[in-house]
This record gives structure tokens, sequence and C-alpha cells, in this order.
């Protein structure tokens, strides 16, 4: 199935979303990885589901408005995007800094939401001043950054054979994903706080291997959120989108 691309101005702000499937629109936040259309995960929910999926400015060859330097940015770039396309009766999926952002997003306004799926979110932080929760990728070496990420390394996505442009899309993605997490760390003091706003169900889906977000972060996440579900997905780390897409795009359908 064929995808196409929405451009739109957002009070000066380009955005590309892209589009595939048809029915009940599902809204993709991508990770710092970059975005998912195309890949057999979206794929699988584009047989039920109209994805659409927004590409985060700074991403995917795209420009960093000189503005933006904040998860809540997004959030509301996302909230005039919803408005914009007139989407009602969505499910909202968030994939890492995807997931915060979504949660980000759920905290301010959900008449638009359905549904609520949040994939090994950052944006919390359960301990205390001086506990450790996120393990800073930033600063780690590239081997410990996928032994924390990945179940099974053979999956990832490959690097081998990559263009120059592949290669600076990749370290501008990994710029922009700094601009919007370094400080304070990947968390936002304050979203705990506001968590109980979030009223659309929500599941929260867990790669049961991930070691840059362990299973219990998930589970302190679930509990700021009234009635949330969560349930882990076993042989995947951090990205079970990826490594097992055809599980977590069903268990999202299930929810559905």
């Amino acid at each position: 199935m064929e995808s196409t691309v929405t451009k739109l101005d957002l009070q000066g702000t380009a955005l590309d979303v892209a589009r595939v499937g048809s029915g009940q629109a599902l809204v993709l936040l991508h990770g710092g990885g970059g975005p998912l259309i195309g890949s057999p995960f979206v794929t699988r929910l584009s047989e039920r589901l109209e994805v659409l999926e927004p590409v985060h400015p700074g991403f995917g060859g795209s420009p960093m408005p000189s503005k933006f330097n904040s998860v809540e940015d997004l959030a509301y770039l996302y909230l005039d995007m919803l408005d914009m396309l007139d989407l009602k009766d969505v499910v909202l999926v968030g994939t890492s800094l995807g997931g915060w952002v979504a949660a980000e997003l759920a905290v301010r306004n959900s008449t638009r939401i359905s549904k609520l799926v949040l994939i090994n979110a950052i944006g919390i932080k359960p301990g205390g001043r001086d506990t450790r929760d996120i393990p800073d990728i930033f600063a780690e070496s590239p081997s410990e950054v996928e032994r924390l990420l990945w179940h099974d390394p053979a999956l990832r996505p490959s690097s081998r054979n990559l263009s120059d442009a592949q290669w600076q899309m990749a370290a501008a993605n990994r710029q922009a994903l700094g601009a919007y997490v370094w400080e304070p760390y990947m968390h936002n003091p304050k979203l705990p706080q506001r968590l109980h706003r979030i009223k659309a169900p929500t599941l929260l889906l867990w790669g049961q291997e991930d070691k840059l977000l362990v299973p219990d972060y998930g589970r302190a996440y679930q509990k700021l959120i009234a009635g949330a579900r969560f349930d882990l997905v076993a042989n995947a780390g951090h990205c079970p989108q990826i490594e097992q897409p055809d599980v977590t795009a069903q268990l999202i359908i299930d929810f559905i």
C-alpha cells in the first residue's frame, strides 16, 4: 500500500505528514530513530486503520525551527495539526520520544483522542534526585547504547551501505533529539502531576528486555494514568515496534 505525504503550514512551521491505509485515524508519533512509515509495523496497522505519521521538525531532513527547543513545542504543534486536519476519534500512538510527546499532548487537550498508546515512552523520572533512571545515550559508547536498546541487535536497522546524505540525516536526527530532550534530561518534572488529566483509555506497551527504560519504569508511568493498562512484549527491547512488529501492532488493534 503506497503512502502519500501532506504538507502543512502550522503557524509558520512546515510539517510533512505521511498517510497510509484507510479507516479510523491513528496518529503515530515516532521516536528518536526517525519515522516508521514503510516499516512492517505501520504496514500491519494500515491494514485496519489510516495511519498518519508527522515527521518531527528537525528529523528526516526537515529544518529545525529556531524557536523549538522542547517536547512541549511538539505537543502544541500536533494539537494544531489535529485541529487543521479536523481529526476526530483519533488513536494516538507514540514510541519513546513520541510517547512523551503524546502524553504531553493528552494532558493538555484530549477531546480529539479516543485511545492513547504509549510504547516505551520517556518523559518521567520515577526515582529520586540522585537516581539515574535513564542512561545517558549521548555519553555512552555506540556498543553500549546498542546493548541498552535491543534484545536482538541483528534486528536493528542496518547502517551498512548508507549514502552520505543518509548519514547526514541520521546525524541531524540525533542533534534534533538532543535539542528536544536534553535539559532536563529526557523528562519533564511537572508531567507526573499532570498525567491524571488523561481521560482516554490508555495502553502502555513495553519491550520486556528494554535496558534503557526497564519495565518498572513503564509500570511507574502506568500508575500515574487512571485506569491505564500495561502489557509486556516478549523478545523485544526498547523498540518492540521494530523487533516484534506484528505482535505490537496486534496488541494495539486488540486494544482499539
